[in-house]
């Protein structure tokens, strides 16, 4: 536009709120590097999942290193649980800045051999999980009309292969879901993003269940969690002219 003035647009007050993470596990994994990465930008954060004496074991690190971090054990298939730590964060710190959903329960069978329990545990944790968390931040950070709400995904959340069908399926969902809320809430203020993990992560998760294919893929053919949370974070302090809705990662590696 010829001659016009260009108008910066507003952008949100990050100087406080809280970042909630759900789904942290071992202190090696994407959970725990996304708390530690938002941690170093000043924010407090709260660890939540399913194993206490993990996630005290990584808000002492934190706190160590001069940041705040608040272990909160929940189980993300439980608005309750879900609610609680929303609550508190919020109480705490004045408002909600940035909830990641990172919870995930990758089991893999083949589709004959798959029990409903089985189909819909994987759909529990993957999809409804996000569903809440996603639906209960919403309503937290609309009175402010800011706030970033960031979902993990996977290969898995745009293909299907066997022996993951039911992950497949439950991630898509996901997916699914950060792409109607990023349409419903953006205009609103809120900016809600997904990341497609399109590759293995150098974490304990998968080094100790598949420690060869770490071996296989050699240096460089992993993720490094340390990096994801850095693409995490780039997402959170976009510019709201030029919001991602989808960033798909991946090692430089991986064929795709």
């Amino acid at each position: 536009m010829s001659g016009a003035t260009a108008v910066p647009l507003p952008t949100p007050d990050r100087d406080r709120g809280a970042a909630v993470v759900f789904g942290v596990g071992a202190s090696a994994g994407t959970g725990a590097a996304l708390c530690r990465r938002f941690a170093r930008e000043g924010l407090p954060v709260y660890a939540a999942g399913r194993t206490a004496e993990r996630l005290e074991a990584l808000a002492r690190e934190i706190r160590a290193a001069g940041g705040r971090a608040t272990a909160v054990p929940a189980d993300v298939t439980r608005t309750e649980d879900v609610t609680r730590v929303l609550d508190l964060a919020a109480a705490e710190s004045g408002r909600l800045e940035l909830v990641a959903y990172n919870a995930g329960n990758n089991r893999f069978r083949p589709l004959l051999e798959m029990d409903d329990a089985f189909f819909e545990g994987l759909w529990r944790v993957c999809c409804f999980g996000g569903f809440v968390v996603g639906r209960e931040a919403a309503r937290r950070m609309l009175p402010f009309a800011a706030g970033s709400i960031l979902f993990t995904g996977a290969t898995a959340s745009v293909r299907a292969r066997p022996p993951f069908t039911a992950f497949a399926s439950a991630k898509a969902a996901l997916r699914a879901v950060a792409h109607g809320m990023a349409r419903e809430f953006g205009p609103r203020g809120i900016h809600v993003a997904h990341v497609v993990i399109d590759g293995g992560i150098e974490g304990d998760a998968l080094l100790q269940r598949f420690p060869q294919l770490a071996e296989q893929r050699g240096p460089g053919g992993l993720l490094q969690p340390e990096a994801i949370a850095d693409a995490f974070w780039a997402l959170h302090v976009q510019h709201p002219s030029a919001w991602t809705l989808e960033l798909d990662l991946r090692p430089y590696k991986e064929p795709f």
